[in-house]
């Protein structure tokens, strides 16, 4: 069994927050692998589902960001799991919006969420990092994260929601680059046609067609 956690923060007034992107991973990937319902347990929500024969758990703690930890301690203890069963998805500034990036173990980096997942099951566990960018000052960052997406970001931000929820099956088999460069492919924008080398329309052929 996996445990893949959303971070985010509960109610309806941080649902758009860039630091909820977490939890805009998770719904995704619970409407696309068809999983049961969400249903309150283990101080969160959860669905169950199955993906590529796994049984998936998928968890979006309702705590506040600052505890996540303790949703998360709850349900790999209820389940008899293991930090590395665990996969937390979260925000992360310092990748440029729209990249992700996967790693397991290393410390919080600055992320509330991360260290309080640390503080109740250890860092041996996999993050997936989705960038939402970085404000370009600290003073700034505070805000930047708690803002919701401007409406420009929102087709980068659905269109990354279906690539990670898509290539998540890769992921499971424990491809981490495999995972990264099928989101990669899925979230880059179509080459332009190439130009015509005469400058006009492609030509067109004038002859009859074979019988």
């Amino acid at each position: 069994m996996l445990l893949v956690v959303g971070l985010g923060n509960p109610g309806p007034g941080h649902a758009q927050n860039r630091h909820n992107i977490g939890f805009m991973a998770v719904d995704e990937i619970v409407r696309c692998h068809d999983f049961g319902a969400f249903r309150a347990r283990f101080d969160g929500l959860i669905a169950e589902g199955k993906i590529d024969g796994t049984r998936v758990l998928a968890l979006k703690p309702l705590t506040y960001m600052n505890d996540s930890g303790r949703a998360v301690g709850q349900a790999m203890r209820y389940h008899n799991l293991a930090s590395h069963d665990v996969m937390v998805i979260h925000d992360e500034l310092d990748l440029v919006a729209g990249k992700v990036k996967v790693k397991t173990g290393g410390g919080p980096a600055g992320h509330n969420g991360l260290r309080s997942i640390d503080a109740h099951i250890g860092q041996d566990y996999k993050r997936v990092r989705l960038g939402i960018g970085h404000p370009g000052d600290r003073d700034r960052v505070h805000g930047h994260v708690l803002q919701d997406f401007p409406k420009a970001d929102e087709a980068w931000v659905a269109k990354l929601m279906e690539a990670v929820a898509e290539a998540l099956p890769i992921l499971i088999k424990g491809d981490d680059n495999g995972f990264m460069n099928k989101v990669t492919v899925l979230t880059r924008p179509p080459r332009p046609p190439k130009p015509n080398p005469d400058g006009g329309n492609p030509p067109v052929s004038t002859a009859a067609p074979s019988s």
